[in-house]
């Protein structure tokens, strides 16, 4: 058995991530979580999470212990290669009961290829049978399934579909230095395909992901990483030259990085307050703008609560805001199959006292006539256009502005992206203005 058995590394990940909370993505820093295996068990064993379990409950007589946990997750892998990766039976089996001797069980030798047989001889008669319910066809965790069901009633089905894909690798290209076109032919002279984003004038969607340093001029700061809906924003705040413009929550600094290339120059303020997180937008931001070109004077970076603005802002104010609000990622899930396992139905309310907290506080901080741009990757009505809703109604000042776009759903209250939407990520955008 090799330490670096791709298997044995993602049944420790899915351990830490079900059974201790911890993130996918933070584990996948790991360099020995690099391999392009360990990445595809791991995703997809969360993605179809409801699923594979509930093929366990049919399964196992009774549920193993806290201890043997590990077990259970090395059963979900074994299952996820026989169903989703159509790994040959024989292999399959072998490879799970083999990988016990890392975990150092050998004693569930017997239990593991039992299961695993029992489904094989089962499986054309079981998944039908567990499919009837629509949270375990769609591996959704029940409580969120209803939450979309009643806030889509005629999407649902579209949303849950979208989101059990996989997210492709987007690119947004740096106007300061090229055009869309013009990368996109540095890319395909490159052997790289890709294709025009048709919503966003600096959106290029590749065909397969591939290492970022493979990309032509990645490290001059000619383009970055990041999906189409999340590069609407700097096109939507509608920057001029010489405003007064604050990124909030801004780590790690995909956003703040295309404000900066969207228009010049212009007085940047980005806040987040981990300090940690913040040094991420100071990284990107070095590569996209490196010295001696002097963007960097133009952009200040603080490590403080966004919304403690008698701390950090009391003389400021701006013209334009960017409130990218802490959320469920409900429209993320695509890219992070752990938020179905990680997130719980009563976070929601805590994320909307954020969210309303940080509204209300840098409302405080706009320059009358200015535009404060709500933001979220949530497919959540609570958190989206019901928040924005209430704002405006007890905001004498507050006026809604009409985001006149093609990608989308216009809401009385903004305009919510669906996953999967011109290859975009769920997300939700509001423009309010302040009245002069």
């Amino acid at each position: 058995m090799k330490l670096n058995n791709p298997r044995l590394i993602a049944t420790k990940i899915l351990r830490r991530v079900i059974y201790q909370g911890e993130s996918l993505s933070a584990l996948l820093i790991d360099r020995e979580a690099t391999d392009p295996l360990v990445r595809d068990l791991c995703f997809g064993s969360l993605r179809w999470h409801e699923r594979l379990s509930a093929v366990l409950n049919e399964l196992m007589s009774k549920p193993l212990k806290n201890k043997d946990k590990d077990v259970e997750c090395l059963l979900r892998i074994g299952l996820y290669q026989i169903i989703y990766q159509q790994t040959p039976d024989h292999a399959a089996v072998n490879e799970t009961v083999s990988t016990l001797k890392g975990l150092k069980k050998p004693w569930a030798k017997k239990l593991v290829n039992g299961i695993l047989r029992n489904f094989l001889r089962q499986k054309d008669e079981l998944l039908p049978k567990i499919d009837q319910k629509d949270a375990i066809r769609y591996a959704f965790p029940d409580w969120l399934m209803g939450k979309i069901k009643k806030a889509w009633p005629d999407h649902w089905q579209q949303i849950l579909t979208a989101s059990n894909q996989r997210a492709p690798m987007v690119l947004r290209v740096n106007l300061l230095h090229q055009t869309q076109e013009g990368y996109c032919n540095k890319l395909n002279q490159n052997g790289i395909k890709a294709t025009a984003s048709s919503v966003c004038n600096t959106a290029i969607i590749l065909d397969q992901p591939i290492n970022v340093h493979e990309l032509p001029a990645f490290d001059q700061g000619e383009v970055s990483v990041q999906d189409t809906a999340a590069q609407l924003a700097a096109e939507i705040l509608d920057l001029k030259p010489n405003m007064q413009v604050l990124d909030a929550c801004a780590a790690p600094g995909g956003k703040t990085g295309h404000i900066l290339e969207n228009c010049q120059p212009l007085d940047v303020i980005a806040v987040d307050n981990s300090a940690t997180r913040l040094q991420r937008v100071e990284d990107n931001l070095q590569r996209l703008f490196p010295k001696p070109n002097g963007i960097k004077r133009h952009i200040k970076l603080l490590a403080v609560d966004a919304g403690d603005t008698e701390q950090w802002a009391k003389e400021m104010s701006f013209d334009r805001i960017l409130l990218d609000a802490p959320c469920s990622a409900t429209g993320v899930i695509r890219r992070h199959p752990d938020i179905k396992c990680l997130r719980r139905a009563d976070d929601i309310k805590g994320l909307q006292q954020q969210q309303w907290q940080l509204l209300t506080a840098l409302w405080g901080k706009l320059k009358p006539d200015g535009k404060l741009l709500y933001a979220t990757c949530s497919i959540l009505p609570e958190e989206n256009e019901k928040q924005i809703a209430t704002f405006i109604e007890q905001t004498e000042d507050a006026v809604i502005q009409t985001i006149k776009v093609k990608w989308g759903h216009a809401l009385h209250y903004g305009r919510q992206i669906f996953p999967g939407e011109s290859a975009m990520d769920g997300f939700y955008y509001a423009l309010i203005k302040k009245k002069l």
